[in-house]
């Protein structure tokens, strides 16, 4: 994952309601939420949703499909895998002990972060 791509990740997120509309769908993934649906259950104005809906997808972060009269929209897990990758990529590679914890229970903590399901798109 490239610095550009954190960075856009990292800001699409920095918003609450944006936050608030990924952590809605990692709930509901893998198959996610229509659009109306998380309107509805975060009381969040159509036009509204759609902005953050698309920040989001920009970022990569979900995507949408159409099904019949509505879009559903699902997370990417593996967005969110890389960047928590690329966040702990260099995890206590100080060998002198600095950050209070050892290398190896480093690496084994950021290995359970990464879930092992696949998770399809809707």
């Amino acid at each position: 994952m490239q610095t550009k791509q954190v960075l856009t990740i990292l800001s699409a997120l920095a918003q609450e309601s944006r936050l608030a509309v990924y952590r809605l769908l990692i709930e509901h993934a893998p198959d996610g939420l229509a659009a109306s649906a998380i309107a509805e259950k975060l009381g969040l104005p159509n036009a509204t949703l759609s902005f953050h809906l698309k920040e989001l997808s920009h970022a990569g972060l979900v995507t949408g499909q159409q099904s019949g009269r509505f879009i559903y929209y699902a997370p990417v897990i593996e967005a969110m895998n890389d960047l928590i990758g690329y966040l702990t990529d260099h995890c206590c590679s100080q060998t002198d002990g600095s950050c209070g914890v050892t290398a190896a229970s480093c690496k084994s903590k950021a290995a359970t972060t990464k879930p092992q399901r696949k998770v399809r798109t809707v």
